[in-house]
C-alpha cells in the first residue's frame, strides 16, 4: 500500500529495536505512564461524576430549588401554585409549615425540623417516593400521623405504629402546672431513607396538626417549595414570575447548598489537574527517548537528506515515531479504563474492600461515564505526545549532513 515516505519510515523506525536498551526502557515507561494516566483518568472520572449526579439527586432532590416565604400567611397559595403548574419547568409546588422541635421516644430524646405538608402536594416528591416502611399517605387520615427517616427510628428505638412525643420549646401554654412546652403524641406510620442528613433531622406530619400546635388556623401556609426539572434555572423561573411574587421573599437552593456544589466542582477540577499531570508526565519522557534516538540516528538522517528527503519530512518522521507511542499507551489505557469503569465495584467486591465503612453495608461507588470526557482525556493525551515530539522531531530536522558525514 502506498503511503508518504516520512510515514513509512517513522513507522519503520517504531517498529525497529533500539541498539540502545536505556533508549528501550524510556520508551516502555513512557507508554506504560500514558496508559496508567489514562486509564486512571477515565476511571476516577467517572466516579466523580457519579458521585456529583447522586449529590444532585439525592441533595437537590429534597432541597426546595425555590422557596417563596412570607411573615405572614400566603392566602392566596392555591392561585399561586395553579399558576406556578403552567410554567413548564415547574414540577411540583408544595404548601408547608415548618418549626424547630423536639421528638422524643421512651429511650431518646432528638432536635429535628417538624414540617407541616399536605400530602396531595407531595405525590412526585422524593421523601414519599423513597417511604420504605409504612405509607407516607396515611398523614392525610384524621389523626396525630407522623413520617420520620429510617435513621432518626434507629436513634429513638422505635417503629412503625410506635409512639413518639414531639415538643415545641418556643411554643409554650398554660397549665394547672404553670406555662409549660406545648406537646402532643404521634403515631409512627412511615420510615423513608433517602441517604442524606434530613434522615434523622427532618420529621413530617399533616398541615393542620402542624398548624394546631403552633397556634395558628388550620389551612395556614407559610412558605411555598418549587421543585423544578433542572435546579439551575431557578432564577430563570422567579424571573417570569416576578410580578406574582414581588410581596414575598424569595431564597434559591444555592443560598443553602451552593457552597457544597462548588467545592465538590473544585475538587472534581483537581482532580483532573493531578491526573493530567501523571499523562504529562509519562509524555514528556518521549522527548528523552526521541532525542537519544536522533543522536543515534544521525548518520541515517543525514543520508535521508543527502538523498532529497527536506527538513519537514524529517520532521514527519520522528512526530511519527513519538505519536505511535502515544497512540499505544492512549489505546491500552482507554481499554483498561473502560474495563474497570465498569466493573470496580465487582473489583472491590473480590478484594472485600469497603471504601464507605460497615455503617453503610454494601454501598455501591456511583458511575457516571460520559462520551465527551473520554474523548477529552484521549485528545489531551494524543496533544500532549505531541507536543512532547515537536522538539525532538526539530532537533532532527537541524542536522547538518556535511559535519555528520564528512568523517565517513
Amino acid at each position: 500500500m502506498l503511503q508518504p515516505v516520512s510515514l513509512f519510515i517513522g513507522l519503520r523506525y517504531s517498529k525497529a529495536r533500539a541498539k540502545s536498551g536505556f533508549v528501550s526502557f524510556i520508551t516502555f515507561f513512557s507508554i506504560i505512564g500514558i496508559l496508567l494516566g489514562v486509564s486512571a483518568l477515565i476511571t476516577v472520572v467517572s466516579v466523580m461524576n457519579g458521585f456529583e449526579g447522586e449529590l444532585k439527586k439525592r441533595v437537590l432532590g429534597i432541597v426546595p430549588h425555590v422557596v417563596v416565604s412570607s411573615d405572614q400567611a400566603i392566602d392566596n397559595y392555591p392561585t399561586l401554585i395553579n399558576q406556578a403548574h403552567q410554567h413548564p419547568r415547574v414540577k411540583s409546588v408544595s404548601p408547608i409549615v415548618e418549626s424547630e422541635a423536639l421528638i422524643q421516644s421512651p429511650s431518646s430524646l432528638k432536635g429535628i425540623l417538624l414540617t407541616g405538608i399536605l400530602p396531595d402536594y407531595e405525590t412526585t416528591n422524593m421523601i414519599s417516593e423513597h417511604t420504605e416502611y409504612g405509607d407516607f399517605n396515611a398523614l392525610n387520615k384524621n389523626a396525630y400521623h407522623i413520617v420520620i427517616g429510617r435513621s432518626l427510628a434507629r436513634q429513638l428505638s422505635v417503629n412503625l405504629g410506635d409512639e413518639v412525643r414531639v415538643v415545641l420549646p418556643n411554643k409554650t401554654r398554660f397549665t394547672p402546672m404553670g406555662r409549660v412546652p406545648v406537646q402532643r403524641v404521634f403515631k409512627v406510620v412511615g420510615l423513608f431513607n433517602v441517604g442524606s442528613q434530613i434522615d434523622d433531622s427532618v420529621a413530617y406530619i399533616h398541615l393542620a396538626k402542624a398548624n394546631r400546635l403552633l397556634g395558628h388556623p388550620t389551612s395556614r401556609v407559610s412558605q411555598l417549595r418549587f421543585y423544578l426539572d433542572d435546579a439551575f434555572v431557578a432564577q430563570q423561573v422567579v424571573d417570569d414570575f416576578a410580578e406574582q411574587l414581588s410581596d414575598y421573599q424569595v431564597k434559591y437552593w444555592q443560598q443553602s447548598q451552593g457552597a457544597l456544589f462548588n467545592a465538590v466542582k473544585m475538587e472534581k477540577r483537581m482532580m483532573w489537574l493531578m491526573l493530567s499531570l501523571i499523562v504529562a508526565v509519562a509524555a514528556f519522557n518521549i522527548v528523552s527517548a526521541l532525542v537519544m534516538v536522533v543522536i543515534d540516528k544521525q548518520g541515517e538522517i543525514s543520508i535521508l537528506q543527502t538523498l532529497g528527503l527536506n527538513r519537514l519530512d524529517i520532521l514527519k518522521i520522528f512526530i511519527t515515531q513519538g505519536m505511535v507511542n502515544g497512540l499505544w499507551g492512549t489505546f491500552f489505557g482507554t481499554l483498561l479504563g473502560l474495563l474497570v469503569t465498569f466493573n470496580i465495584n465487582d473489583l472491590l467486591a473480590v478484594m472485600n474492600i469497603n471504601l464507605f465503612g460497615a455503617a453503610y453495608g454494601d454501598q455501591q461507588l456511583p458511575i457516571l461515564f460520559q462520551l465527551n470526557d473520554l474523548a477529552t482525556i484521549i485528545v489531551g493525551a494524543l496533544a500532549l505526545t505531541l507536543l512532547a515530539t515537536l522538539y525532538p522531531a526539530y532537533r532532527a530536522s537541524r542536522t547538518m549532513p556535511a559535519q555528520v558525514l564528512k568523517h565517513e
